[in-house]
C-alpha cells in the first residue's frame, strides 16, 4: 500500500464494532522503547537518529506482523501528508514537528502503527474498535517481544523500560480508551466525573490526545505513570474506571430521553438537518453537529445511517483529508465549502 491509499481505507478503531460501541470509539495501548547504549531522541547526534531509524526499519522488514506495511520518511512528506497522518491517530504533533530521521510504519488496516524517533526511539502503537484494551494488548505484546529479538531494548532490572520521560519509564505503556461522552456533558456532569478520574491515577484528554483540548464530546483517558506498576495492572485498572464511566453515560442518556425528551430529540435531529443541507461548515461545528447524530444513532432514534459512516466522517471532514480528496491545496473558506458537499454526499 501507499500513503494515498489510506484515504479509501476505513480505519481499523472507525469501524464502530466491539463491546460498548456506542460510548467507547477505540481502545488504544502504546510502548515506548529506546535503543540501548543509544542516546533518547533529543539528544541523539544526526548520526545516531539515522542509526536507530536504520535498526528499526531493519527490524519491522524481517517482522511478520508489518508485512506490507506503508513505511514513510516524514523528511520526505509534505505539509499536507504530514498532518493527514495526524488526522488519522498514526503519528504524533512531535513526530512531524521536526522531520530529519524520523519515520513511521503503518501495518495493515491501520491497526499497529510505529513512530521512530519521537521522544523515544520507538512508539509502537495497536488502536482497535470498542472498548478493547486487553486484544489490543495481546497484538502489541506479541509484536514488541518479536521486534525485542533484532532490537536491544535499554532496561534496567531496577526500573524497567529506560524512556526519555520518566513518567513513561517501567512498563514504558500508555493505555487509553476514547470515550464518546455527550449526555455527561449536557447533564453538565463531564466536570465531576473528571476530577474523580484524575484521583485515581488518570487522565483525560482530547481528541488527538496529549495537549488538545475535549471536542464534540469526546474524551480520551488514559493512564498517567507506568512505573511500579504491571502491564495488567494499568489495564485493569483503567477497565474499571471505564465500565463506571460507561455506566454514568448510559444512564445520563436515559435521562434525557425520558425526563427531556422533546427537546433532546428536537438537538439531534436539527443536527442531522444542518449536517444534511449545509453549503458552508466548519470544522469545529461540524464536530458537535456529527456528535449528535452520532448519539441518535447509538440511541436507535436514526436507524438510516451506519455508524462507521458517521465515524468516518470524523475524520474525511478535517483539513488534510479534504485536500487530499480534492488533490490540491484549499484555503479556509474552500475546505468549509467541500467539507458540507462531503458530508451531504455521505448522508444522502
Amino acid at each position: 500500500m501507499k500513503l494515498d491509499d489510506l484515504i479509501n481505507q476505513t480505519s481499523e478503531w472507525l469501524r464502530g464494532t466491539g463491546p460498548e460501541s456506542e460510548i467507547v470509539i477505540s481502545s488504544r495501548i502504546r510502548l515506548a522503547r529506546n535503543i540501548n547504549k543509544l542516546p533518547f531522541s533529543h539528544w541523539a547526534t544526526k548520526v545516531q537518529s539515522q542509526q536507530v531509524l536504520k535498526s528499526v526499519k531493519d527490524a519491522i522488514d524481517v517482522n511478520d506482523n508489518m508485512k506490507g506495511c506503508i513505511f514513510a520518511r516524514i523528511d520526505e512528506l509534505n505539509s499536507i501528508d504530514k498532518q493527514f497522518l495526524l488526522e488519522r491517530h498514526l503519528v504524533s504533533k512531535e513526530l512531524i514537528a521536526k522531520s530529519d530521521s524520523k519515520a513511521v510504519a503503518i501495518g495493515d488496516r491501520e491497526i499497529i502503527s510505529i513512530m521512530i524517533n519521537e521522544e523515544d526511539h520507538l512508539r509502537i502503537q495497536v488502536v482497535q474498535s470498542g472498548f478493547n484494551l486487553r486484544e489490543a494488548w495481546q497484538i502489541i505484546d506479541s509484536l514488541d517481544s518479536e521486534l525485542g529479538k533484532k532490537i536491544d531494548f535499554a532496561f534496567s532490572s531496577d526500573f524497567g523500560f529506560l524512556t526519555a520521560c520518566p513518567t513513561n519509564t517501567g512498563t514504558g505503556m500508555r493505555a487509553s480508551v476514547m470515550l464518546h461522552l455527550p449526555a455527561l456533558v449536557m447533564t453538565k456532569q463531564i466536570n465531576r466525573v473528571l476530577q474523580t478520574i484524575s484521583k485515581l491515577g488518570l487522565t483525560a484528554r482530547g481528541f488527538y490526545g496529549e495537549g488538545t483540548q475535549a471536542s464534540g464530546n469526546f474524551f480520551q483517558i488514559s493512564n498517567q505513570t507506568t512505573l511500579g506498576h504491571t502491564e495488567t495492572d494499568i489495564i485493569d485498572n483503567i477497565e474499571r474506571v471505564i465500565k463506571q464511566i460507561v455506566m454514568h453515560e448510559q444512564n445520563a442518556r436515559k435521562i434525557l430521553n425520558t425526563q427531556h425528551k422533546t427537546e433532546f430529540q428536537d438537538r439531534i435531529w436539527r443536527a442531522l438537518g444542518i449536517l444534511k443541507s449545509a453549503y458552508i461548515i466548519t470544522s469545529n461545528e461540524t464536530t458537535e453537529l456529527l456528535s449528535m447524530v452520532r448519539l441518535g444513532v447509538d440511541m436507535g432514534l436514526i436507524k438510516d445511517i451506519v455508524k462507521a459512516k458517521l465515524n468516518q466522517l470524523f475524520i474525511s471532514t478535517q483539513p488534510a483529508h479534504l485536500q487530499k480528496l480534492e488533490g490540491k491545496v484549499l484555503t479556509a473558506a474552500q475546505r468549509d465549502t467541500k467539507r458540507a458537499e462531503v458530508i451531504r454526499e455521505a448522508l444522502v
